[in-house]
């Protein structure tokens, strides 16, 4: 229960730190933030071109979750409930905030490198955090994540790649070559940053030599994780151990660590980061 709270608390912090980050330095220095988002962006600025709205007004959220829905329904029907639940508060969280802030009249700063910077970092810590949580922003990210749920050696980024870059070669007939350039920096530095945050993605093999018989079955019972097992002995003592094999992501470490601490204080184990795992072995996002 505690683990499950903590990762709502993720999902809630994450998704506020990016909105703002949006609200900060995004929207005030005409930066497009990439994704649905950016996608989102562009319809609002087609929209403001279009039709003579009477009072100052941020419709991105609006315009984002609209989008979102055929990509949350998506969601539904092939991720597991809570994280679509954990989707779905982050989108009510960004369509609130980006909707009720009232909009800054001026940029923060005037160097528009240094909005860029700092906008990138806040948002990809917010998105990074968000991902930690079992969560997502919503957008290409729910696509990702379903398309890896479905073929496991799809590279997460692939997708947001393909999207932005069609968008950002859209970006170049509707804003100037300056603002194009500083949004795919932008882009580029927020998933840098939220990489460093974000770490189900990558894959840990965990070797551990216990004289405990019963931790394979915790493990398995607990995590639903496959243990392959075989018997061993110590070269010094002489002594039977049992040499468990177990592919994790780097999330799951602090759990399998805490098992063993339980069940078998004096337990080796030893960890392995980024081996390419094929074959059954299910991708936790």
């Amino acid at each position: 229960m505690n683990k499950r709270i903590k990762q709502y608390v993720n999902v809630i912090v994450g998704s506020c730190l990016m909105t703002i980050g949006i609200y900060l330095f995004v929207t005030p220095n005409n930066l497009n933030f990439g994704g649905i988002i950016g996608l989102a962006q562009i319809i609002d600025y087609f929209i403001n071109k279009l039709v003579n709205i009477p009072f100052d007004i941020n419709i991105v959220g609006i315009i984002n979750m609209i989008i979102n829905i055929p990509l949350f329904l998506m969601a539904l029907k092939i991720m597991n409930k809570e994280f679509c639940f954990k989707t779905i508060i982050s989108l009510i969280i960004q369509t609130l905030l980006l909707s009720l802030l009232p909009p800054l009249k001026a940029p923060l700063a005037e160097d528009l490198l240094l909005n860029a910077l700092f906008g990138a970092m806040i948002c990809g810590v917010g998105i990074g955090i968000t991902l930690r949580g079992s969560g997502s922003c919503g957008g290409t990210d729910i696509a990702s994540m379903c398309l890896i749920k479905l073929h496991p050696s799809f590279k997460a980024g692939q997708l947001s790649i393909y999207f932005n870059a069609v968008l950002f070669s859209v970006c170049l007939f509707i804003f100037d070559l300056q603002i194009t350039m500083y949004s795919i920096l932008f882009v580029v530095i927020v998933y840098t940053v939220s990489d460093h945050f974000h770490d189900q993605n990558i894959n840990v093999a965990a070797i551990i030599f216990t004289e405990n018989p019963e931790i394979k079955n915790i493990i398995m019972k607990e995590m639903g994780r496959g243990v392959t097992f075989w018997n061993g002995y110590g070269a010094y003592t002489n002594h039977q151990k049992d040499v468990l094999f177990c592919a994790v992501n780097k999330y799951e470490i602090s759990e399998v660590k805490r098992i063993i601490a339980d069940n078998d204080a004096k337990a080796f184990v030893t960890f392995f980061e980024g081996p390419m795992v094929n074959g059954g072995f299910e991708k936790r996002l």
